[in-house]
């Protein structure tokens, strides 16, 4: 069902992923890859920043320098 409405060409695909898990495996984000390889309708979110843990470092994800 959602795979229905992400492949609509006017929808914008909001992908919320949490920090505090290895985000290459995350559903969401694989399905948004996917239909939109380029990013151009896809707006990320990070959540549960604050629970990370202790020595890990969500910087790179801001920066859209990992995937």
């Amino acid at each position: 069902m959602a795979t229905r409405y992400m492949s609509d060409s006017r929808t914008i695909i909001l992908c919320v992923v949490s920090a505090n898990a290895d985000m290459a495996t995350q559903e969401g984000l694989m399905m948004a890859r996917k239909i939109d390889p380029k990013g151009i309708r896809t707006v990320g979110v990070i959540t549960k920043i604050d629970i990370m843990d202790r020595g890990t470092n969500a910087k790179r994800a801001i920066m859209n320098q990992e995937i």
